[in-house]
Parts: structure tokens; sequence; C-alpha cells
């Protein structure tokens, strides 16, 4: 079973340097689901101090990955092979917190979902779902 001190290693071992950029921090992980969070910055930021959709599918797609190894209960390459993501509203405060869950895992087909939401007011700002490819 993977914590979020070693989850927190693994991303930094394994994931680009343009998703490290964002700072994400795993605050959670478990067989349900996998919480992470990124401050909001001006790097990630367009006018208005708005977080752009890259950022936010980036932290979605990263924060389902590590749901994945969450059931897993280890952390495994996945290829995402398939990723929406609807923008809500303005993602804007001082962070933003993607909760991700797995909703359904066959031997090499992942299927994910994620919910972002800004901090403090945790409003909803957008929702993806993902499906990942597990090699054998």
């Amino acid at each position: 079973m993977l914590d979020p001190a070693t989850a927190q290693h693994l991303l930094k071992e394994n994931f680009a340097p343009w998703v490290q950029a964002l700072q994400p921090e795993i605050t959670e992980i478990g067989p349900d689901q996998a919480v992470l969070e990124i401050p909001v910055r001006p790097e990630i930021a367009r006018m208005g101090g708005i977080v752009c959709g890259q950022a936010l599918a980036t932290l979605a797609d990263t924060a389902m990955v590590f749901a994945c190894a969450g059931r897993l209960g280890r952390f495994e390459p996945v290829a995402t092979t398939n990723l929406e993501t609807r923008f809500l509203s303005a993602a804007r405060g001082e962070a933003v917190r993607c909760t991700a869950r797995v909703i359904k895992a066959g031997r090499a087909m992942i299927f994910a979902e994620a919910t972002l939401i800004r901090l403090p007011d945790a409003a909803t700002v957008a929702a993806a779902s993902a499906t990942f490819y597990l090699p054998s």
C-alpha cells in the first residue's frame, strides 16, 4: 500500500519536469482515491489570475494516475488513452485540489474520474474522466 510520502517520491522520480513545475503535492492516496493539490501561481495563471486549462488537465491526469496506483497498491506505469476535461468555472484563489478515483479496473484498462475544486472556497472548477492502459 502506498502512503503520500512514497507517492510524492514516485512523482518526483517518474514524471516530466513540466508536471513537477506545477508543484503538485499528494495529500492522500489509497485504494479509494488519490488527492493532489497545486498552488495557484502566476506561472500557471492567465489574465485575472485564472489557472490555465492545460495546468488543470495535467493535474487531473496526474491525480488519476495516482488513483490507479492507489487501487493497485503499487505504482505501475499506465498510459493515458483518453482524457476528457470539462471546465466549469474559473480556477483562482490559493490552490486547486483534485480528488481522483478509479471507477472500474480491469486487467488491461482502468477507468477513472476526477473533480477539481478551488481553495479556499471549495467551488468546483473542473471535472475529468480518463481511460488508462496497464501494460502487462
